[in-house]
């Protein structure tokens, strides 16, 4: 059976049950067998949503994971940031990109615009949490959209993460920030399709002597 976090239950059970009983009070009604069967649609594929597939997370030294599922929507080289945009058929559970401590986790109300939108990371809804580590900070932003209403963070300050392990997630499409050190190269391209814990989206430099 497929795995799902448990925010998603209730999305799935109430349009499961909803559309059970509609469907069988309507028996001899088309529209509420009709209504009954596109509630347990929506259940279906809330399963589908909500899902936590296994991953086997890429190690190595000096990685930097991606902490999403998603398409590069924009790569900024000179502040080493990279945005990725997240689509409803996207898994919407975050990951650590790398290992470290958590130091803060702020909740930032925000405006809902489309996540496309150029300035959606500056004006939208969102959490930031701010992992550290030995060569700097990494800052990930769970970033709200039109559709994503809500961002789920799982971590609190004081938290110790290895990388790829599991942070937060974002109701229904949206998009996550991650800015990581100057000190590092990008390895991906806008338009590349990342996976959390699997795509290396940067690499550290490695220091002489």
């Amino acid at each position: 059976m497929m795995q799902i976090v448990k925010e998603g239950y209730v999305f799935v059970i109430i349009p499961f049950v909803f559309g059970l009983v509609l469907f069988i009070v309507g028996r001899c009604g088309i529209f509420l067998t009709i209504a009954g069967i596109l509630c347990i649609f929506i259940s279906l594929f809330c399963i589908y949503f909500f899902r936590d597939p296994k991953v086997k997370v890429t190690k190595g030294d000096n990685l930097i994971l991606s902490p999403c599922n998603g398409t590069v929507l924009e790569i900024d080289e000179n502040e080493k940031i990279i945005r990725v945009f997240l689509s409803v058929f996207d898994v919407h559970l975050q990951r650590s990109p790398v290992m470290g401590k958590v130091v803060s986790v702020e909740h930032k109300p925000g405006k809902f615009l489309k996540a496309m939108k150029s300035y959606a990371h500056v004006v939208n809804e969102q959490n930031v949490i701010v992992i550290e580590n030995k060569d700097g900070k990494y800052i990930i932003k769970q970033i709200a959209g039109i559709l994503a209403r809500r961002c789920v963070t799982w971590v609190k300050p004081g938290d110790f993460l290895q990388s790829g392990d599991k942070i937060g997630m974002i109701k229904f499409g949206s998009q996550i920030n991650l800015h990581i050190p100057k000190n590092t190269y990008i390895r991906i391209k806008r338009g590349d399709k990342v996976v959390s814990g699997i795509t290396v989206v940067a690499t550290l430099k490695k220091i002489d002597g």
